[in-house]
């Protein structure tokens, strides 16, 4: 079993910033890819960024250039830095990972979400 835990959600001006933090922990082997989504009210959940275990990232349009993810390997653990945010950025973060889990008897991919946190963002 792998749990995500995030946290860094609320409240906040147009303008402002926001840091979300995601950390995975259980019988976690490796993590391959951690990534942020979003969905707002209405929408389809879209990837906000994403990063692999070697470091490469990804983001979505909307977002490059306001928004950096990083991570910490070490704590199996990712960061998600939003800066100017805007009120179209107003919708429930999830934080998703993807990799390997295990113990002495089984392998097994995994890919799961956390619960997703609210960011709310007024003009």
């Amino acid at each position: 079993q792998v749990q995500l835990v995030e946290s860094g959600g609320g409240l906040l001006q147009a303008g402002g910033s926001l840091r979300l933090s995601c950390a995975a922990s259980g019988s976690i082997l490796s993590i391959d890819a951690m990534g942020w989504y979003r969905q707002a009210p209405g929408k389809r959940r879209e990837l906000v960024a994403a990063i692999t275990r070697h470091g490469s990232t990804n983001y979505a349009d909307s977002v490059r250039g306001r928004v950096t993810i990083s991570r910490d390997a070490a704590k199996n653990t990712v960061y998600l830095q939003m800066n100017s945010l805007k009120p179209e950025d107003t919708a429930v973060y999830y934080c998703n990972a993807q990799g390997v889990s295990g113990a002495s008897d089984y392998v097994l991919p995994f890919n799961y979400w956390g619960q997703g946190t609210q960011v709310t963002v007024s003009s």
